[in-house]
């Protein structure tokens, strides 16, 4: 072989692997993002078993891994690593909310509100 086809197989594989690398990063966003509509749901059932427990909505997500001295905790109710969504971002709660007793939300890999595909807001439904 010379160098030039060496050079040109070379390039070859190079652009394989970009195509097949760019399937792959895209297709584990879009997991990312379906794992994050999971996990906002097993917070906000967590944040359910709170009030249960304690008869109020929890002041801030720390509150259900770390005992916030109130009478009736039971926890902790999850781990600190399940406060944040799949794209390492912390999820957006507050309370009250605007439809319900609370707002849970991941804004998507952008980290950023609003947005679209793998960008677009998971928000907990009540």
């Amino acid at each position: 072989m010379t160098l030039i086809e060496i050079i040109i197989v070379i390039v070859l594989i190079g652009g394989v692997l970009a195509v097949v690398g760019s399937q792959i990063f895209g297709n584990k966003d879009k997991a990312n993002h379906k794992l994050a509509k999971l996990q906002v749901e097993k917070v906000a059932a967590s944040i359910e078993q709170y009030n249960s427990d304690v008869g109020e909505y929890p002041r801030s997500l720390e509150d259900l891994t770390t005992d916030p001295q109130i009478s009736g905790w039971l926890g902790p109710y999850g781990k600190q690593e399940d406060l944040k969504d799949p794209f390492n971002k912390p999820l957006q709660y507050t309370v009250p909310g605007e439809d319900g007793p609370f707002d849970l939300v991941s804004y998507g890999k952008d980290g950023q509100p609003g947005g679209s595909s793998v960008d677009s807001d998971i928000k907990y439904e009540q």
